[in-house]
C-alpha cells in the first residue's frame, strides 16, 4: 500500500531551511523524523503542510517568525555583573541564568553579546528568533505510528525510518 501523511503516520523527510534572503540555516545533514498531526512543536506548520503527501513529493512553506523561533523579545536581554557571570566570559559563549538575575529554577540558555568592562550582556532570545524562514521539505519514508509514539507525540527509538509501505 502507498501510504499518505496523515495524522497518525511517522514520517521522515529531508530538509532544508534558509532565510528570506536565501542564506542556509539549516542544511538538515540528517533527516528529520517526527509524527504528523497536532503534536506542536517548532515545525508545526511545515508538517501540517505535509497532510496528504506521499514518499517523493515536496513542500516548500514560508514560516513568519512566530511560527519558527519566536518573535524577538527585547526583555530577554539582561546585563549582569561580571562577577555573577563567570570568570572570563566570551562573546558567543552560552551561559545558563535565570530570568532577570533571579535565583528562580526557571533557568534557560542565554548568548554572552557583549562584555564591557564589569558587565556581561546576555541575550535569552533563541538565535533564529525574530527570522522568517523557508523550509523544504521532501518525504523520504512514511510508516504508521505506533501506540507508544501517539502517546508520546514523537518517533520512538530505534523507529525512525521504515519503508514507505509499512501499512500491512
Amino acid at each position: 500500500m502507498n501510504l499518505s501523511i496523515t495524522p497518525g503516520t511517522v514520517v521522515t523527510l529531508n530538509y532544508r531551511v534558509i532565510d528570506t534572503d536565501g542564506q542556509l540555516v539549516d542544511a538538515g545533514r540528517e533527516p528529520m523524523t517526527c509524527v504528523h498531526g497536532g503534536f506542536g512543536g517548532t515545525f508545526a506548520v511545515p508538517v501540517a503542510a505535509l497532510f496528504g503527501c506521499r514518499v517523493g513529493e515536496s513542500v516548500t512553506v514560508v514560516l513568519k517568525p512566530a511560527e519558527a523561533f519566536g518573535e524577538y523579545a527585547p526583555a530577554l536581554i539582561d546585563t549582569v555583573a561580571r562577577e555573577a557571570s563567570v570568570l572570563d566570559p566570551v562573546v558567543g559563549m552560552l551561559l545558563e541564568s535565570a530570568p532577570g538575575g533571579s535565583r528562580e529554577p526557571d533557568h534557560h540558555l542565554c548568548r554572552v553579546t557583549d562584555v564591557h568592562g564589569d558587565r556581561v550582556v546576555l541575550d535569552g532570545n533563541h538565535p533564529l528568533a525574530g527570522m522568517a524562514l523557508v523550509f523544504t521539505g521532501t518525504v523520504r519514508a512514511i510508516r504508521r505510528a505506533t501506540a507508544m509514539e501517539l502517546a508520546q507525540g514523537r518517533p520512538g527509538p530505534g523507529r525512525a525510518e521504515a519503508p514507505h509501505d509499512a501499512g500491512r
